[in-house]
């Protein structure tokens, strides 16, 4: 989304503050890439993040979007709604989330869909987990370590 060249007017993200956005504004920052969705394992001793490429349950691998977003708490009661206090402490956001990004005061990525238009480019531009998930159903949570990724927490190639 490109400033409106007759008015000057800059999309919301780079005009207002994550607690000043409306309910739609901060629902539409979400791209969709589901790397939020991927489990995470925390060392006891040193707080270390590591990321896996193990879903939670109510993730759509096709569509990376929660299957039950309304009530999810039900399911998964330990799911972390992001709020902007939520954002704000959070060390685990990938670098490509856009609520990340507006809280460091960068712009979004061209991918994103309120840049591009499109909701594809987010899975076009390698930038969602479809297709890279295996699902935490049936899994062990000592196989989760079996399961550990990096590509969640980097950039892609070439931005």
């Amino acid at each position: 989304m490109k400033a409106d060249s007759l008015t000057g007017d800059l999309p919301f993200w780079k005009t207002k503050t994550l607690e000043d956005m409306s309910t739609s504004e901060w629902e539409s920052l979400c791209d969709g890439c589901a790397r939020c969705c991927l489990n995470k394992l925390e060392d006891w001793d040193t707080g270390e993040i590591v990321w896996t490429d193990v879903a939670c349950t109510l993730l759509d691998g096709r569509s990376c979007r929660c299957k039950d977003y309304e009530n999810r708490a039900a399911t998964v009661p330990d799911c972390i709604q992001l709020t902007p206090e939520e954002v704000r402490t959070l060390t685990w956001l990938p670098p490509t989330c856009a609520y990340r990004l507006v809280r460091e005061g960068l712009d979004l990525y061209w991918w994103h869909p309120l840049v591009s238009g499109d909701p594809e480019t987010v899975h076009q531009a390698g930038i969602s987990v479809r297709g890279r998930t295996v699902p935490e159903d049936g899994m062990a949570l000592q196989d989760y370590e079996h399961h550990v990724v990096n590509w969640p927490a980097e950039l892609p190639d070439g931005d």
